[in-house]
């Protein structure tokens, strides 16, 4: 019967993992399809629009009337909806480390919606950082209001890994990419409903859309054993191209934050720069994808080159500061694509015309983005799955590396995790860090201790103390207030007709309400004794005490929580 049971409740799990990954690679590759058709369509319909001739130059002027549009449909929204601030893979990242796993579901379909508009109108912003957070949304949703006994990690794990699949067309760097960026960890009960997920996703965009291809290169033909030191030589390069552009982009959203203007002003603002430096380069508008292929083929010169890296990071940087939200991968692809034709550029003038050099520039494509993302892995894999080439993703693999490095020992680990410290929260200490930060002491504060009042003598003192069996007691004044705390062993040695108070502790070490789990720990590193109390510092009340066992075991048990998550 026992064992009956056991294998009904395996299938049962079975099938909702297979549901589960089915439903999301479904749901994700028709979104993530009609998002890039519906931003193609505003881009053709931009591009109808005959430029202007001006002595010998084209101004293009379609984008902004589509930019100031899109800028009043942001204001509107925000307002109207009451968003405090646009959502993206960095909340998704936050939401995976936590126990609740809770994401704002209005303001994360309201972004997805603001990203649209954005590449829509022209803005120099992406689209898979907005479908990655879709994803996850549309996973913390379904496990918020379906019963299932899956965590919701899986949920946004699946969710993401759909999002890369469909946008790439690369199932496998979908499956790295959720594990590697977003949820962290690797468990069997996780990796099958994400892998079915993004193969489900990329094989519906397959069947319906014939697949989509970011670029093509031909086979590779040219000597690894040239191409892998310039290769790994330029990593650094590509790693402070990345770093100066996250710099810049941070740059602007602090400058913006400082209430120089209000965000109805910012956004009209950033409109207005993005359609004028787009009027004399409209290949740094939108997506990006042209021009990645552009850069690529090698059609464009040096000069050109140059003004599309600095304008790309320029406008970008304008777009996500001042609130046309969207992705910032995409412009890196952009940024890298520019980067490495511009080294491929300079070697062929040094006289370095080497055969397979195009792979100079997936290079530079896929280290840029990598170090923005903090996903080597995935993006090494990105590259094998969109070249079909080892040669390539070795290429590439070597560049990531040390460009990877580079950004970390300047800027850190990725922009998304640069935007969670921003507000406080350290994803490198890892779940069980994070949630100690996050639990506060009051949760396991209890009020099991000996009460004195300042009027008590030590005798008086003594005896409470013997009766409870404790060892040290508590002086509490009016309202609760804490007074002082008294050792008996050290009543022990005095007079026992004095007042107990004068023998309290000199600065007895505390605990602020507010304080942490983690912090509770740290200052319980330099305690001796048998209770630690919990104070609140402005009303000077004891809120009750903790223990060292107390602290302990609650962080077993948050531990197990997460060991149960990551590894079972």
């Amino acid at each position: 019967m026992n064992e009956n049971s056991n294998l009904t409740a395996a299938l049962s799990r079975l099938i909702q993992l297979i549901l589960v990954g089915v439903v999301f690679g479904l749901v994700v590759a028709f979104v993530a399809h009609f998002f890039v058709l519906g931003v193609q369509f505003f881009t053709n319909f931009r591009a109808v629009v005959a430029p202007i001739q001006i002595s010998g130059f084209e101004l293009h002027y379609a984008q902004f009337l589509t930019l100031g549009f899109v800028a009043l449909c942001i204001i509107a929204i925000k307002k109207n909806l009451g968003i405090a601030r646009w959502h993206g893979p960095a909340d998704s990242i936050h939401a995976a480390h936590r126990t609740d796993n809770e994401l704002d579901i209005k303001a994360g379909l309201s972004s997805t919606l603001v990203a649209f508009l954005s590449a829509s109108g022209g803005a120099s912003v992406g689209q898979y950082g907005p479908l990655v957070h879709f994803g996850a949304v549309i996973g913390s949703a379904l496990k918020r209001f379906s019963r299932s006994g899956i965590s919701t990690d899986i949920f946004i794990g699946c969710g993401v890994a759909a999002a890369i699949s469909a946008g790439f067309n690369a199932p496998i760097a979908g499956v790295i990419f959720a594990h590697e960026a977003i949820i962290r960890h690797f468990s069997l009960k996780a990796i099958a409903p994400i892998a079915i997920a993004s193969c489900v996703a990329a094989g519906v965009t397959e069947l319906f859309w014939g697949g989509t291809t970011l670029f093509e290169v031909g086979g590779f033909d040219g000597d690894l054993s040239t191409l892998l030191p310039i290769a790994l030589l330029l990593g650094p390069f590509f790693g402070v191209l990345a770093v100066g552009f996250m710099l810049s982009v941070r740059r602007v959203a602090a400058f913006t934050a400082s209430g120089r203007f209000t965000p109805a002003q910012a956004v009209l603002i950033a409109a207005a720069i993005t359609a004028t430096g787009g009027a004399f380069v409209p290949e740094t508008l939108g997506l990006g994808g042209e021009t990645v292929r552009g850069a690529i083929g090698m059609q464009y010169t040096l000069a050109f080159l140059f003004v599309v890296l600095f304008l790309k990071i320029i406008l970008t940087s304008v777009c996500l500061g001042m609130g046309l939200f969207g992705g910032i991968f995409s412009p890196s692809l952009v940024i890298g694509a520019a980067g490495g034709a511009i080294a491929l550029h300079i070697l062929a003038s040094l006289g370095l015309d080497l055969p397979g050099a195009v792979g100079i520039v997936i290079c530079g494509i896929a280290a840029v983005s990598s170090s923005v993302i903090g996903a080597p892995i995935a993006g090494t894999i990105i590259i094998l799955e969109l070249t079909g080439s080892y040669e390539f993703a070795l290429l590439a693999m070597i560049s990531i590396v040390t460009s990877v490095l580079t950004s970390h020992l300047l800027f850190g680990n990725s922009f998304f995790d640069r935007q969670l410290l921003d507000r406080g929260i350290d994803i490198s200490s890892g779940r069980t860090g994070l949630e100690m930060m996050e639990r506060n002491i009051e949760t396991i504060v209890h009020q099991d201790y000996c009460r004195l009042s300042p009027e008590d003598s030590s005798q008086t003192a003594i005896n409470l103390l013997i009766e409870s069996g404790s060892t040290e007691a508590y002086i509490i004044g009016p309202d609760k207030g804490f007074l002082g705390k008294v050792a008996l062993q050290t009543l022990l040695k005095r007079a026992p007709d004095g007042l107990a108070i004068a023998e309290q502790e000199v600065d007895p070490i505390s605990i602020k309400s507010d304080a942490s789990l983690q912090q509770a720990m740290e200052i319980a590193v330099d305690f001796v004794g048998e209770s630690i109390p919990v104070i609140d510092r402005i009303s000077g009340r004891l809120i009750g005490i903790v223990t060292e066992a107390d602290l302990f075991r609650d962080y077993l048990a948050l531990q197990n929580r997460v060991v149960d998550l990551e590894r079972r």
